[in-house]
């Protein structure tokens, strides 16, 4: 059967991106736009409205036309928003780089998507040369900050005389933004999203999280993921609230933006709400400004966001579900519900339709109730990959049908929980086990401090799970033996951890993901 979201529909935002966000900038004049959480500098939203016109008139001149691909390498700072919408008012699509990709990695990425631009920090500005050189065809590298060795800075171009840009722009055709995904498996591909698949998905999040003046919004998750992208950055300045921006997670320099910008909404993948809901220096520091809490990007176990609520104080920890291929959101807990079921990732978006496939025959329905693929249809869709028509197909149906490669259910009332990857499923003897379950039980052991789940091999050909544990350092004696044992007293018994292995850190995701495919390759 085919689910449809019971909020009214949204018309399609055909409007550019930076309209769509800075459409309404003149009416928050001098609120606060963009607060640097590290330092001291606040953009006001006129400031942020005037200089990325600028900036976009300078990189005008500079060369950059329609149809350009410009890649933007940088932290988390508050010039990032200035310089992706005076890339894309200048005509440009922003593919966002991982400030912490190798030079080779770097130049596969500006290869890929044919970037003749290149934005970056001058402590990046070493690797962004590198990977321009081994990629060739860049005309220029721009940096945010101060400029060094004859490269300009975009802020050379505040003063720029240049005539601003005046660019057609096709919304529901023209890419704004190419970020990277694997999709649901593979390499890294460019995603296409276009000015309207962007702009449309913020109106149907509207109103389900409202932000707007006087809200203060931390943006720790970086802004080159599409979450970041998204939910801490185009979302908040579409409606006038206050971003404070930090570079990289630290949890310190967390918790103390928090109490000193009296931060009022997070945004956060599930390693975070695990920092707030077990660590110690939480104590420390006053985070009664706290409204709400809202985790995506990976599974969030029940317990642990009941953890984190109940030590905080606050409502119950929400969640969201998306990807990059679906710009990204489609379901998210409301603030308006007190009570959500507990583990539940929201329900679908104004304008959004979902099937959940059987797994044992993707071309029907699973029955009601019962886990199956996640497909997903609406205006958010992606355009598709850069130059991959064969994966585009791949992951797009003929009907338009996404298919996600996520495992979930659908109760009575419509919300959805999400169980795990598809191909992250583990077959034990031809029973499925689920990683994020095992992952999740494993965090209650109180000498746990973070777990990953993989399937392998065991000498008889079976896949089996194994756990990479993290112990806590007041547990620096727990044992595999202890960790196999609170498992196997808690599942059926084709559940058990078959194996464990300790780890000074599980590998993940700048979006907080479990990098699964480093620990099978470890």
């Amino acid at each position: 059967m085919v689910f449809h979201s019971e909020y009214e529909p949204v018309p399609a935002l055909s409007v550019p991106i930076h309209d769509a966000v800075l459409g309404g900038a003149a009416a928050f004049g001098d609120a606060p736009a963009l607060v640097d959480g590290a330092g001291g500098l606040t953009l006001t939203y006129a400031q942020v409205d005037a200089f990325h016109r600028r900036v976009a008139a300078g990189l005008a001149e500079a060369g950059v036309r329609k149809g350009d691909v410009l890649a933007l390498h940088s932290p988390n700072t508050v010039l990032f928003p200035v310089a992706f919408y005076a890339a894309t008012r200048a005509g440009a699509a922003v593919t966002t780089v991982h400030p912490l990709a190798t030079p080779e990695e770097f130049a596969k990425q500006l290869r890929d998507s044919a970037a003749r631009w290149i934005v970056t920090v001058s402590p990046l500005l070493p690797a962004a040369r590198a990977a321009a050189e081994l990629a060739g065809g860049v005309e220029e590298i721009f940096v945010c900050d101060t400029a060094e060795d004859g490269t300009r800075s975009l802020q050379a171009f505040l003063a720029s005389a240049a005539p601003e840009p005046e660019i057609a722009v096709d919304p529901a055709e023209d890419v704004a933004a190419l970020p990277y995904s694997s999709g649901t498996t593979g390499t890294p591909k460019g995603v296409m999203l276009t000015h309207a698949s962007i702009a449309t998905n913020l109106a149907q999040l509207e109103p389900f999280i409202p932000m707007g003046p006087g809200d203060r919004i931390l943006a720790v998750l970086p802004f080159f993921h599409i979450y970041g992208l998204t939910a801490l950055m185009n979302a908040p300045l579409r409606k006038g609230a206050t971003v404070v921006v930090l570079p990289r997670f630290e949890l310190d320099t967390f918790l103390g933006a928090i109490q000193r910008h009296r931060i009022n909404g997070l945004y956060v993948a599930p390693p975070i709400v695990l920092a707030l809901a077990k660590h110690p220096a939480v104590a420390d520091y006053d985070l009664s400004s706290l409204e709400y809490i809202v985790s995506a990007a990976a599974p969030l176990d029940a317990a642990l966001a009941e953890a984190c609520s109940q030590r905080l104080g606050l409502p119950p920890v929400r969640q969201a579900y998306g990807m990059t291929e679906l710009s990204p959101g489609t379901h998210v807990t409301p603030l308006s519900v007190e009570h959500p079921p507990p583990g539940t990732v929201g329900k679908l978006l104004p304008s959004t339709e979902m099937r959940i496939l059987s797994l044992d025959d993707p071309a029907k329905d699973a029955a009601p109730g019962e886990e199956g693929e996640i497909a997903i249809r609406g205006p958010q869709v992606m355009k598709g990959y850069l130059g991959r028509p064969d994966a585009t197909a791949a992951m797009i149906d003929a009907d338009g049908w996404v298919h996600t490669g996520d495992v979930g259910r659908v109760d009575a009332d419509g919300w959805l929980y999400v169980v795990d990857r598809v191909k992250e499923l583990i077959k034990y003897k031809g029973f499925q086990v689920a990683p994020a379950e095992l992952e999740a039980l494993l965090l209650t052991h109180e000498g746990v401090a973070d777990a990953a789940v993989i399937g392998v091999t065991d000498a008889d050909g079976t896949e089996v799970p194994k756990a990479f544990v993290v112990r806590q350092p007041a547990a620096p004696g727990l044992t595999a033996e202890e960790v196999m044992a609170h498992v196997a007293a808690r599942v059926a018994p084709y559940k058990k951890v078959r194996a464990v292995e300790f780890v000074d850190a599980v590998p993940r995701a700048a979006s907080g993901k479990i990098l699964r495919r480093e620990l099978r390759e470890s």
